[in-house]
């Protein structure tokens, strides 16, 4: 595919954009404030911030690409007509690592058991989004209004624990990313499957990892 990605030169567009260009996929790479031209492309990627990422997604739609977005901290909401009005495909995912994915599935079917729970999340201290998309999804899917802990601090990726308390017990579900490389597999995926989703918004990864797009 001809790709597009927004924040090719930050953390995540250095580790992913030669992942993606070793699959096989053209990539033209962009940055904030660049002059945004995608069309012909085949899809978007964007890995910016809360704030570029609206702007950047618009233009992408308006110019006829169907977008792949892992930056957190925004609402893609706003955004399904346009896609769906034109046919495309917004792909957005609170975390592209497999293995995140199944934690947060692995902590929904642990609440079934427990009556409490709280939820810490680490990152980098560059991460302006806090609580983290991550964070707010494992939340949504456990239910019961968790509170959440946000850790910013160098020297970190990013990194979830879900602890749920019982009576004379702890149960630790956590997951680590060491290195920002784990998104590759989950986008690589995403871009495999962005064709068959259904025009407009798509949320979570784990739709695509159960068969949702086959």
């Amino acid at each position: 595919m001809k790709l597009a990605f927004f924040g090719a030169g930050g953390k995540v567009g250095r580790a992913l954009v030669p992942v993606l260009e070793r699959a096989g996929h053209e990539v033209r790479g962009f940055e904030i404030g660049d002059a945004l031209d995608v069309r012909g492309l085949d899809a978007a990627v964007d890995f910016t911030s809360p704030d570029a990422a609206p702007g950047n997604v618009r233009t992408a739609l308006e110019q006829g690409v169907s977008c792949v977005v892992g930056t957190t901290g925004w609402d893609p909401q706003p955004l399904h007509e346009i896609a769906a009005a034109r046919g495309l495909r917004l792909f957005v995912a609170p975390n592209f690592s497999i293995g995140a994915v199944l934690m947060m599935g692995f902590a929904q079917q642990a609440a079934t058991y427990f009556r409490r729970a709280e939820i810490i999340e680490l990152h980098n201290e560059a991460k302006k989004d806090a609580p983290s998309g991550t964070a707010r999804a494992t939340a949504a899917l456990i239910g019961g209004d968790p509170i959440i802990h946000s850790v910013r601090l160098p020297g970190l990726v990013a990194h979830q624990e879900v602890l749920f308390g019982g009576e004379g017990e702890l149960l630790t579900i956590r997951h680590d990313t060491t290195a920002r490389e784990s998104f590759a597999p989950g986008v690589l995926l995403a871009l495999e499957k962005l064709a068959e989703l259904p025009p407009g918004l798509t949320i979570g990864l784990d739709s695509l990892l159960a068969g949702g797009a086959a």
